[in-house]
């Protein structure tokens, strides 16, 4: 992949790829914005909007989407049609306009109680070319990780469970932890999980559904 300088965008033609690099985790509907350099979906070190807790909880984009837009910013919401299945890849075309020069995206990852795969205020080369960027997973520290079934709605505890993801997630844990230890956004640290489907104290398999950092393989291309 092409390695080469960024330079302030004034309006383009951007491809954006999503692969799912995990082997076990799913993504719900990815939400993509091209946008002003004054605009973020989410902020490393600071608290989660609401708009950001009910995407890390739930798999809600919808308020992010609100927010985009009242910034005009260029946005592209569900190019997967649903979950971003492990090893999985959607591609979305996004053609921005003049002033939104940064790449935005994120995804709730499933089965987690607010964790999400993210990229935040990435410059868009001005120099067309393809160019390749690896993802973490963070943690939106509005929920303990208790890592036990529940139902996404934010301030509710538990992950959300839907249905393509049913057989693949235990039932009756007891809970990994009952507590926030971090309320900002953070770099996730990662499912604990445990080897029974029944019983435990988590609802995560532990040979699954685990993971480590990046989680996503994102490819721009920048059309001439």
């Amino acid at each position: 992949m092409a390695t080469l300088p960024a330079f302030t965008l004034s309006a383009a033609e951007v491809e954006i790829s999503v692969e799912n690099l995990t082997r076990g985790i799913a993504f719900t509907p990815l939400f993509i914005a091209a946008h002003s350099s004054d605009t973020h979906l989410f902020v490393t070190g600071e608290t989660a909007s609401t708009e950001l807790q009910a995407m890390a909880e739930g798999g809600d984009i919808s308020g992010l989407e609100t927010v985009a837009a009242g910034a005009s910013a260029d946005i592209v919401s569900n190019p997967a049609g649903g979950l971003l299945m492990p090893a999985m890849t959607t591609s979305a075309m996004v053609t921005t306009t003049d002033g939104n020069t940064q790449l935005s995206l994120v995804a709730m990852l499933l089965p987690t109680n607010d964790g999400f795969v993210g990229l935040d205020s990435w410059t868009i080369p001005e120099t067309p070319g393809t160019y390749m960027i690896y993802l973490n997973a963070y943690d939106a520290g509005t929920e303990a990780n208790d890592e036990v079934r529940g139902s996404g709605v934010p301030g509710e505890a538990g992950m959300p469970v839907p249905p393509p993801l049913e057989a693949l997630v235990g039932t009756d844990g007891t809970g990994m932890n009952a507590t926030i230890t971090n309320a900002t956004v953070h770099i996730h640290p990662g499912n604990l999980g445990d080897d029974m489907l029944s019983g435990g104290m988590s609802d995560v398999q532990n040979k699954v559904q685990r993971w480590l950092n990046p989680v996503a393989r994102v490819v721009v291309t920048v059309s001439e």
